[in-house]
Protein backbone atom coordinates (compact mmCIF):
# COMPACT_ATOMS: atom_id res chain seq x y z
CA UNK A 1 0.00 0.00 0.00
CA UNK A 2 1.26 3.62 -0.84
CA UNK A 3 1.07 6.54 1.27
CA UNK A 4 -0.98 8.88 0.16
CA UNK A 5 0.71 12.32 -1.49
CA UNK A 6 1.51 15.19 1.12
CA UNK A 7 -0.58 18.12 1.25
CA UNK A 8 1.44 21.37 -0.79
CA UNK A 9 0.49 24.74 -0.75
CA UNK A 10 2.17 24.96 -4.84
CA UNK A 11 -1.17 24.79 -6.70
CA UNK A 12 -2.67 27.64 -4.51
CA UNK A 13 0.92 29.86 -5.13
CA UNK A 14 0.24 29.40 -8.52
CA UNK A 15 -3.72 29.96 -8.79
CA UNK A 16 -3.82 33.16 -6.86
CA UNK A 17 -2.72 36.28 -7.22
CA UNK A 18 -3.26 37.23 -3.46
CA UNK A 19 -2.97 35.65 -0.62
CA UNK A 20 -4.15 36.91 2.86
CA UNK A 21 -2.54 35.13 6.15
CA UNK A 22 -4.79 35.13 9.50
CA UNK A 23 -4.34 33.62 12.32
CA UNK A 24 -4.10 34.47 16.11
CA UNK A 25 -0.73 36.01 17.53
CA UNK A 26 2.09 34.34 17.81
CA UNK A 27 1.57 31.49 15.69
CA UNK A 28 4.08 32.14 12.83
CA UNK A 29 2.02 33.91 11.10
CA UNK A 30 4.61 36.26 9.37
CA UNK A 31 6.89 33.61 9.09
CA UNK A 32 4.07 31.78 7.56
CA UNK A 33 3.63 34.88 4.97
CA UNK A 34 7.28 35.28 4.31
CA UNK A 35 8.02 31.70 3.53
CA UNK A 36 4.97 31.78 0.63
CA UNK A 37 6.63 34.68 -1.10
CA UNK A 38 9.84 33.14 -0.87
CA UNK A 39 8.33 30.06 -2.72
CA UNK A 40 6.24 31.58 -4.82
CA UNK A 41 9.37 33.43 -6.14
CA UNK A 42 11.07 30.18 -6.15
CA UNK A 43 8.33 29.27 -8.09
CA UNK A 44 9.27 32.19 -10.77
CA UNK A 45 6.12 34.53 -9.66
CA UNK A 46 7.51 38.16 -8.86
CA UNK A 47 5.84 38.20 -5.14
CA UNK A 48 5.43 40.93 -2.18
CA UNK A 49 5.02 40.11 1.23
CA UNK A 50 3.16 42.96 3.22
CA UNK A 51 2.87 42.71 6.69
CA UNK A 52 1.45 45.48 9.26
CA UNK A 53 3.38 44.09 12.93
CA UNK A 54 6.36 46.81 14.03
CA UNK A 55 8.12 43.76 14.94
CA UNK A 56 11.23 43.26 12.78
CA UNK A 57 10.74 39.57 12.51
CA UNK A 58 10.23 40.35 8.43
CA UNK A 59 12.63 42.44 8.00
CA UNK A 60 15.13 40.51 9.91
CA UNK A 61 14.57 37.20 8.42
CA UNK A 62 14.53 38.75 5.11
CA UNK A 63 18.04 40.24 5.99
CA UNK A 64 16.65 43.85 5.19
CA UNK A 65 17.53 46.10 7.68
CA UNK A 66 14.50 47.99 7.91
CA UNK A 67 11.16 47.77 6.55
CA UNK A 68 8.83 51.30 5.46
CA UNK A 69 5.98 51.90 3.56
CA UNK A 70 7.42 51.64 -0.15
CA UNK A 71 8.42 47.86 -0.79
CA UNK A 72 11.65 47.10 -0.59
CA UNK A 73 13.79 44.05 -2.57
CA UNK A 74 15.27 41.61 -0.86
CA UNK A 75 18.98 41.47 -1.32
CA UNK A 76 20.28 39.16 -3.89
CA UNK A 77 23.20 38.11 -1.90
CA UNK A 78 20.19 36.11 0.45
CA UNK A 79 18.18 35.32 -2.15
CA UNK A 80 21.21 33.74 -3.90
CA UNK A 81 21.89 31.57 -0.68
CA UNK A 82 17.96 30.11 -1.12
CA UNK A 83 18.54 29.56 -5.00
CA UNK A 84 15.77 32.68 -5.85
CA UNK A 85 15.70 34.46 -8.75
CA UNK A 86 17.25 38.33 -7.90
CA UNK A 87 14.80 41.06 -7.57
CA UNK A 88 11.85 39.46 -7.96
CA UNK A 89 10.79 39.12 -4.21
CA UNK A 90 9.70 42.75 -1.96
CA UNK A 91 8.57 43.21 1.34
CA UNK A 92 7.31 46.13 3.08
CA UNK A 93 5.23 47.14 6.40
CA UNK A 94 2.31 48.87 6.40
CA UNK A 95 1.76 52.38 7.66
CA UNK A 96 -1.94 53.61 8.63
CA UNK A 97 -1.37 57.22 8.88
CA UNK A 98 0.58 57.02 5.24
CA UNK A 99 -2.18 55.02 3.58
CA UNK A 100 -4.87 57.61 4.85
CA UNK A 101 -3.11 60.76 3.61
CA UNK A 102 -3.16 58.58 0.34
CA UNK A 103 -6.99 58.20 0.93
CA UNK A 104 -7.67 61.82 1.75
CA UNK A 105 -5.60 63.31 -0.99
CA UNK A 106 -7.17 60.69 -3.53
CA UNK A 107 -11.09 61.35 -2.72
CA UNK A 108 -11.08 65.08 -1.14
CA UNK A 109 -13.05 67.19 -2.94
CA UNK A 110 -10.17 69.73 -3.98
CA UNK A 111 -6.62 70.22 -3.17
CA UNK A 112 -7.10 72.48 -0.67
CA UNK A 113 -9.65 70.51 1.16
CA UNK A 114 -6.92 67.68 1.19
CA UNK A 115 -4.52 70.08 2.10
CA UNK A 116 -6.95 71.40 5.80
CA UNK A 117 -7.54 67.73 6.32
CA UNK A 118 -4.20 66.85 6.27
CA UNK A 119 -3.05 69.63 8.71
CA UNK A 120 -5.46 69.37 11.25
CA UNK A 121 -4.32 67.99 14.48
CA UNK A 122 -7.42 66.23 15.24
CA UNK A 123 -6.85 64.21 11.86
CA UNK A 124 -2.79 63.83 12.25
CA UNK A 125 -4.17 62.14 16.04
CA UNK A 126 -7.21 59.87 14.83
CA UNK A 127 -5.32 58.85 11.54
CA UNK A 128 -2.87 57.05 13.49
CA UNK A 129 -5.15 55.83 16.14
CA UNK A 130 -8.37 55.49 15.45
CA UNK A 131 -9.95 52.04 16.19
CA UNK A 132 -9.80 49.85 13.06
CA UNK A 133 -7.21 51.75 11.44
CA UNK A 134 -4.81 49.56 10.74
CA UNK A 135 -7.20 47.11 9.49
CA UNK A 136 -8.68 49.46 7.04
CA UNK A 137 -5.32 50.34 6.10
CA UNK A 138 -4.31 47.04 5.19
CA UNK A 139 -7.18 46.49 3.25
CA UNK A 140 -7.02 49.93 1.19
CA UNK A 141 -3.25 49.59 0.32
CA UNK A 142 -3.88 45.52 -0.71
CA UNK A 143 -6.67 47.02 -2.91
CA UNK A 144 -4.16 49.50 -4.07
CA UNK A 145 -1.32 47.21 -4.91
CA UNK A 146 -3.71 44.64 -6.33
CA UNK A 147 -4.87 47.17 -9.13
CA UNK A 148 -1.20 48.64 -9.71
CA UNK A 149 -0.46 45.01 -11.12
CA UNK A 150 3.06 45.13 -10.15
CA UNK A 151 3.42 41.61 -8.78
CA UNK A 152 2.34 37.88 -9.35
CA UNK A 153 1.46 37.04 -5.63
CA UNK A 154 1.07 39.74 -2.74
CA UNK A 155 0.92 38.14 0.64
CA UNK A 156 -1.04 39.62 2.97
CA UNK A 157 0.13 39.00 6.89
CA UNK A 158 -3.04 40.56 8.31
CA UNK A 159 -3.10 42.81 11.80
CA UNK A 160 -2.56 41.33 15.27
CA UNK A 161 -5.64 41.62 16.65
CA UNK A 162 -7.67 39.95 19.71
CA UNK A 163 -10.04 38.88 16.31
CA UNK A 164 -8.04 38.04 13.54
CA UNK A 165 -10.87 38.84 11.02
CA UNK A 166 -11.51 42.32 12.40
CA UNK A 167 -10.22 43.00 8.96
CA UNK A 168 -13.00 42.07 6.94
CA UNK A 169 -15.41 44.91 9.19
CA UNK A 170 -12.83 47.57 8.93
CA UNK A 171 -14.24 48.87 5.75
CA UNK A 172 -17.73 48.93 7.30
CA UNK A 173 -16.63 50.25 10.51
CA UNK A 174 -15.05 53.53 8.91
CA UNK A 175 -18.12 54.15 7.44
CA UNK A 176 -20.80 53.75 10.21
CA UNK A 177 -18.07 55.90 12.41
CA UNK A 178 -18.50 58.96 9.69
CA UNK A 179 -22.28 58.43 9.05
CA UNK A 180 -22.95 58.36 12.91
CA UNK A 181 -25.59 60.11 14.57
CA UNK A 182 -22.74 62.37 16.50
CA UNK A 183 -20.82 63.23 13.51
CA UNK A 184 -24.12 64.11 11.46
CA UNK A 185 -25.50 66.32 14.26
CA UNK A 186 -21.77 68.39 14.27
CA UNK A 187 -22.00 67.96 10.27
CA UNK A 188 -25.32 69.70 10.11
CA UNK A 189 -24.94 72.69 12.90
CA UNK A 190 -21.54 73.82 10.69
CA UNK A 191 -22.80 73.21 7.00
CA UNK A 192 -25.27 76.43 6.97
CA UNK A 193 -22.90 79.29 8.43
CA UNK A 194 -18.92 77.45 8.80
CA UNK A 195 -19.09 77.35 12.31
CA UNK A 196 -19.98 75.17 14.87
CA UNK A 197 -23.79 76.65 15.51
CA UNK A 198 -25.88 76.12 18.33
CA UNK A 199 -28.48 77.53 17.47
CA UNK A 200 -28.90 74.90 14.47
CA UNK A 201 -28.94 72.13 17.09
CA UNK A 202 -32.26 71.00 18.66
CA UNK A 203 -32.52 72.19 22.53
CA UNK A 204 -31.66 68.93 23.95
CA UNK A 205 -28.56 68.24 21.70
CA UNK A 206 -27.81 72.31 22.51
CA UNK A 207 -27.94 71.59 26.13
CA UNK A 208 -25.63 69.17 26.06
CA UNK A 209 -23.22 71.17 23.55
CA UNK A 210 -23.43 73.90 26.12
CA UNK A 211 -22.27 71.60 28.84
CA UNK A 212 -19.57 70.40 26.80
CA UNK A 213 -18.03 73.37 25.54
CA UNK A 214 -17.47 74.20 29.99
CA UNK A 215 -14.66 71.69 30.06
CA UNK A 216 -13.41 71.83 25.84
CA UNK A 217 -14.08 75.42 25.40
CA UNK A 218 -16.15 76.69 21.85
CA UNK A 219 -12.95 76.54 20.11
CA UNK A 220 -12.42 73.11 20.25
CA UNK A 221 -16.19 71.96 19.48
CA UNK A 222 -15.58 74.24 16.34
CA UNK A 223 -12.54 72.34 15.22
CA UNK A 224 -14.09 69.30 15.76
CA UNK A 225 -16.77 70.49 13.64
CA UNK A 226 -15.24 71.64 10.76
CA UNK A 227 -12.79 68.68 10.86
CA UNK A 228 -15.82 66.77 10.72
CA UNK A 229 -17.72 68.46 8.45
CA UNK A 230 -14.80 68.09 5.49
CA UNK A 231 -14.01 64.80 6.39
CA UNK A 232 -17.95 63.58 5.54
CA UNK A 233 -16.93 64.78 2.27
CA UNK A 234 -14.43 61.85 1.91
CA UNK A 235 -17.86 59.63 2.67
CA UNK A 236 -18.71 58.41 -0.31
CA UNK A 237 -15.20 57.61 -1.99
CA UNK A 238 -14.70 55.55 1.58
CA UNK A 239 -17.96 54.20 1.02
CA UNK A 240 -17.42 53.02 -2.77
CA UNK A 241 -13.79 51.74 -1.77
CA UNK A 242 -15.07 49.26 0.85
CA UNK A 243 -17.58 47.75 -1.62
CA UNK A 244 -14.83 47.47 -3.88
CA UNK A 245 -12.68 45.80 -0.99
CA UNK A 246 -15.01 43.12 0.23
CA UNK A 247 -15.56 42.49 -3.80
CA UNK A 248 -12.12 41.48 -4.19
CA UNK A 249 -11.72 39.10 -1.71
CA UNK A 250 -14.53 37.43 -2.87
CA UNK A 251 -12.68 36.65 -6.00
CA UNK A 252 -11.47 33.61 -7.03
CA UNK A 253 -8.00 34.76 -7.54
CA UNK A 254 -7.69 35.37 -3.57
CA UNK A 255 -7.45 32.68 -1.06
CA UNK A 256 -7.31 32.92 2.74
CA UNK A 257 -4.34 30.68 4.56
CA UNK A 258 -5.35 29.97 8.20
CA UNK A 259 -2.03 29.84 10.44
CA UNK A 260 -2.64 27.98 14.16
CA UNK A 261 -0.45 26.49 16.51
CA UNK A 262 -1.82 22.76 17.80
CA UNK A 263 -2.71 24.91 21.53
CA UNK A 264 -6.48 23.92 21.97
CA UNK A 265 -7.37 27.90 22.25
CA UNK A 266 -5.35 28.23 18.95
CA UNK A 267 -7.43 25.66 17.08
CA UNK A 268 -10.61 27.00 18.85
CA UNK A 269 -10.04 30.21 16.69
CA UNK A 270 -8.74 28.57 13.87
CA UNK A 271 -12.30 26.20 13.23
CA UNK A 272 -14.27 29.73 13.72
CA UNK A 273 -12.23 31.85 11.19
CA UNK A 274 -12.82 29.03 9.34
CA UNK A 275 -16.86 28.68 10.11
CA UNK A 276 -16.49 33.30 9.66
CA UNK A 277 -14.93 33.08 6.10
CA UNK A 278 -17.33 30.14 4.90
CA UNK A 279 -20.17 32.92 6.23
CA UNK A 280 -18.57 35.78 4.21
CA UNK A 281 -18.41 34.07 0.92
CA UNK A 282 -14.98 33.63 1.26
CA UNK A 283 -13.55 29.78 1.73
CA UNK A 284 -10.20 29.50 3.18
CA UNK A 285 -7.95 27.79 0.76
CA UNK A 286 -5.51 26.13 3.19
CA UNK A 287 -4.86 25.60 7.26
CA UNK A 288 -1.17 25.78 8.23
CA UNK A 289 -0.72 24.26 11.49
CA UNK A 290 3.08 25.58 13.25
CA UNK A 291 5.05 23.56 15.86
CA UNK A 292 3.73 20.27 15.94
CA UNK A 293 5.32 18.27 18.46
CA UNK A 294 6.41 15.00 16.16
CA UNK A 295 5.03 11.86 16.96
CA UNK A 296 7.83 8.71 17.02
CA UNK A 297 6.76 5.95 15.04
CA UNK A 298 8.30 3.49 17.63
CA UNK A 299 9.20 3.12 21.43
CA UNK A 300 11.91 3.11 23.02
CA UNK A 301 12.96 1.95 26.15
CA UNK A 302 16.26 2.60 28.70
CA UNK A 303 18.04 -0.17 27.57
CA UNK A 304 18.17 1.31 24.10
CA UNK A 305 19.22 4.68 24.67
CA UNK A 306 21.98 3.79 26.82
CA UNK A 307 23.43 1.28 24.24
CA UNK A 308 22.81 4.35 21.40
CA UNK A 309 24.92 6.64 23.78
CA UNK A 310 27.86 4.25 24.18
CA UNK A 311 28.61 3.84 20.85
CA UNK A 312 28.42 7.92 20.16
CA UNK A 313 30.04 9.03 23.39
CA UNK A 314 33.76 10.23 23.08
CA UNK A 315 35.91 9.44 25.30
CA UNK A 316 34.84 5.56 25.27
CA UNK A 317 36.36 4.48 28.42
CA UNK A 318 33.85 6.92 29.96
CA UNK A 319 30.74 5.94 27.88
CA UNK A 320 28.99 3.30 30.03
CA UNK A 321 29.36 5.37 32.95
CA UNK A 322 28.10 8.23 31.21
CA UNK A 323 25.59 6.71 29.22
CA UNK A 324 24.11 4.99 32.65
CA UNK A 325 23.99 8.54 34.16
CA UNK A 326 22.20 10.21 30.92
CA UNK A 327 19.69 7.38 29.73
CA UNK A 328 17.07 7.94 32.27
CA UNK A 329 17.17 11.79 31.59
CA UNK A 330 17.10 11.52 28.41
CA UNK A 331 14.13 8.64 28.34
CA UNK A 332 12.22 10.86 30.13
CA UNK A 333 12.55 14.10 28.07
CA UNK A 334 11.58 12.06 25.25
CA UNK A 335 8.23 10.62 26.80
CA UNK A 336 7.50 14.15 27.68
CA UNK A 337 7.63 15.37 24.27
CA UNK A 338 5.57 11.92 22.85
CA UNK A 339 2.89 13.34 25.28
CA UNK A 340 2.43 16.76 23.97
CA UNK A 341 3.05 15.28 20.52
CA UNK A 342 -0.16 12.95 21.18
CA UNK A 343 -1.61 15.84 22.60
CA UNK A 344 -1.41 17.78 18.87
CA UNK A 345 -2.63 14.46 17.11
CA UNK A 346 -5.80 14.88 19.16
CA UNK A 347 -6.02 18.92 18.45
CA UNK A 348 -5.14 18.26 14.44
CA UNK A 349 -8.09 15.72 14.47
CA UNK A 350 -10.80 17.80 16.23
CA UNK A 351 -9.23 20.73 13.37
CA UNK A 352 -9.81 17.71 10.95
CA UNK A 353 -12.85 16.71 11.94
CA UNK A 354 -14.68 20.33 12.22
CA UNK A 355 -13.07 22.00 8.91
CA UNK A 356 -13.58 19.03 6.66
CA UNK A 357 -11.26 18.15 3.49
CA UNK A 358 -11.92 21.32 1.02
CA UNK A 359 -9.05 22.52 1.63
CA UNK A 360 -5.37 21.18 2.63
CA UNK A 361 -4.60 20.80 5.88
CA UNK A 362 -0.30 21.06 6.43
CA UNK A 363 1.43 20.02 9.35
CA UNK A 364 4.94 22.25 9.89
CA UNK A 365 6.68 20.31 12.25
CA UNK A 366 8.64 22.44 15.51
CA UNK A 367 11.88 22.80 14.33
CA UNK A 368 15.09 23.00 16.84
CA UNK A 369 15.55 26.92 16.12
CA UNK A 370 13.64 29.63 15.45
CA UNK A 371 13.30 30.93 12.28
CA UNK A 372 15.61 34.18 11.45
CA UNK A 373 17.17 33.92 8.28
CA UNK A 374 16.67 33.00 4.63
CA UNK A 375 18.03 29.46 5.32
CA UNK A 376 14.93 29.12 7.84
CA UNK A 377 12.35 30.49 5.59
CA UNK A 378 14.00 27.91 3.13
CA UNK A 379 13.02 25.12 5.62
CA UNK A 380 9.51 26.57 6.33
CA UNK A 381 8.73 26.93 2.71
CA UNK A 382 10.31 22.92 1.60
CA UNK A 383 7.15 21.87 4.11
CA UNK A 384 4.81 24.12 2.78
CA UNK A 385 5.71 22.90 -0.64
Amino acid sequence: MTDAPRPSLLPLIDEKRILVIVGSGGVGKTTTAAALGLLATRQGRRSLVMTIDPARRLATSLGLASLDHEPRPVPEEKLAEAGVPAGQLHAMMLDPKHTFDDLVRRHAADPQTAQQLLESRIYQQLSAKLAGSQEYAAMEKLHAIHEAQSYGLVVLDTPPTANALDFLDAPQKMVDAVESPTVSLFVGAYRSTGRFSLGALGLGAAYVMRRLARFTGGEFLDQIAGFLFELSGLLGGMRDRAAQVMELLRRPEVGFVIVASPDPRSIDEAIGLHERLARSGMSPSALVVNKVHPLAPFALDETAVREALERGLVPPEESAATASRLAPLLLAGHEALQVLARADVVQLQRLAERCGPDCPHLRVPLFDEDIHDVRGLVRLADCLA
